[in-house]
């Protein structure tokens, strides 16, 4: 029944979703209009809003940068390569393909959301390379396992309302994870997600006549390696000891920044697979030959992630976000606030995909009224999470680093994406309602 359901939306998104730099321009330009629609702001001085907030994201899509090109690296070393071959030999069939790929991703999503996005693409090509499975449903099946990044253990929101002196701290004061993260409510929502998003995914499986396969030798994407030693340079680019010595250099601060009680953030994955990376290729030039591969597919994060920060700028800046924000919790009871609050969330995370960013702009409206009914804090915070990480299915921004690793269009895995958009709204929607 889902895989006929699905035939539709599949269908739908391929012939109407456009390229995802085409989607930033449309996104832009409709947010220009519904800021002087709604808010009053003239053309120049939303244009101005925009513009001086164009470049406000260079640290993060440097760091989204180095999280397609440092995994690359680390996955096309030999040892990797290996373990996640070895793993993908479990799956003897498309549609176990399709159920542990979802898997890998959704634990590796909780634990941290730069990790999860980087191991289910490479896994989903893994896999590939062994099981004839359709491959635009095997890499939205990658990036379905996103959807729990923001109950999971790098949450942005509640990590922040966690940390002493953040924003809202003389209003709610400090919230500890066992609130939030470790709640019941939010553990339930998990744990229906890691039942219900590997079973969706299988149940979307076409029929064999109707998959798309991929020729495994187009994954194939393991560096040169060979040895070619013509003049003295070549031996330092050859060389193991200079590898070693500032790879386990970067072992000997990992070891320290954990024991040092550090948690994992992006800057740290990506240190660890830079080093790790450094490591396993043994030479710098069998690093350097992986880093020419890898960086190929991170165009679309170079140019698009400007023009995000661009429209975050002008739904913050203009009161857009507010409003939206506003509007929803207006007709909210006590019992209703945290669905409003997912929904609203929702809405807004397609304009600004930055959780951190999103509850900056909705706490100020959020947490006054549900102060004011009474309801819990730590729900309405997970609410907005939840919101945050739930349209991430439909907005390609987070899928960009996946795209680029499995070689796919957003055309290709947002009609997949959309159907598990339905079933996880409702699903998570009765958690934060009802549980």
């Amino acid at each position: 029944m889902l895989e006929r359901a699905s035939k539709p939306m599949v269908s739908l998104v391929e012939k109407y979703l456009p390229d995802p730099y085409l989607f930033v321009i449309i996104l832009t330009l409709l947010t220009f209009v519904s800021a002087m629609l709604f808010e009053g702001h003239g053309p120049m001085a939303v244009v101005e809003m925009w513009g001086n907030s164009f470049w406000n994201l260079l640290t993060f899509s440097m760091q989204m940068l180095l999280v397609l090109v440092t995994g690359f690296m680390m996955a096309s070393t030999p040892l990797v390569r290996g373990i996640l071959n070895r793993i993908a030999s479990l799956a003897k069939t498309p549609g176990q393909a399709i159920v542990l790929v979802t898997f890998i991703a959704l634990v590796a999503s909780w634990i941290n959301w730069g990790f999860g996005l980087v191991v289910g693409a490479l896994f989903a090509k893994a896999l590939a390379r062994q099981i004839r499975v359709h491959y635009p449903l095997l890499v939205a099946s990658a990036y379905s396992g996103f959807i729990v990044w923001h109950g999971g253990l790098a949450g942005s929101i509640p990590l922040t309302i966690a940390t002493d002196g953040h924003f809202s701290a003389s209003a709610i004061g400090i919230i500890d994870t066992s609130e939030t993260i470790f709640a019941f409510f939010n553990l339930a929502i998990v744990v229906a997600l890691f039942i219900v998003v590997p079973l969706v995914n299988r149940l979307m499986l076409p029929a064999e006549k109707d998959s798309v396969y991929v020729d495994p030798k187009l994954l194939d994407d393991e560096p040169d390696t060979a040895v070619v030693i013509n003049r003295p340079a070549d031996h330092l680019e050859n060389s193991r000891i200079l590898a070693w010595l500032i790879g386990f250099s970067g072992l000997a601060f990992i070891f320290q920044y954990f024991l040092d009680n550090g948690g994992l953030n992006l800057n740290i994955v990506n240190f660890m697979f830079l080093f790790i990376a450094i490591i396993l290729h043994q030479t710098p030039k069998r690093l350097l030959a992986s880093l020419n591969e890898g960086v190929k597919g991170g165009a679309g994060i170079v140019i698009q992630f400007p023009f995000y920060a661009g429209i975050m700028g002008v739904m913050t800046a203009s009161g857009l976000a507010a409003s939206i924000s506003a509007g929803f919790v207006s007709f909210a009871s006590a019992e209703s606030l945290p669905f409003w609050s997912f929904i609203s969330a929702g809405l807004v995370n397609i304009f600004v995909p930055s959780g951190g960013g999103q509850w900056a702009v909705q706490a100020p409206v959020m947490l006054p009224v549900a102060q004011e009914l009474g309801v819990e804090i730590p729900r309405v915070a997970m609410a907005v999470a939840w919101g945050d990480a739930w349209t991430n299915l439909l907005q390609p921004f987070w899928a960009l680093p996946v795209l680029a690793i499995a070689g796919l269009k957003a055309k290709d895995i947002m009609g997949y994406c959309l159907m598990l958009l339905i079933i996880t709204g409702v699903i998570i929607s009765i958690g934060l309602t009802w549980l």
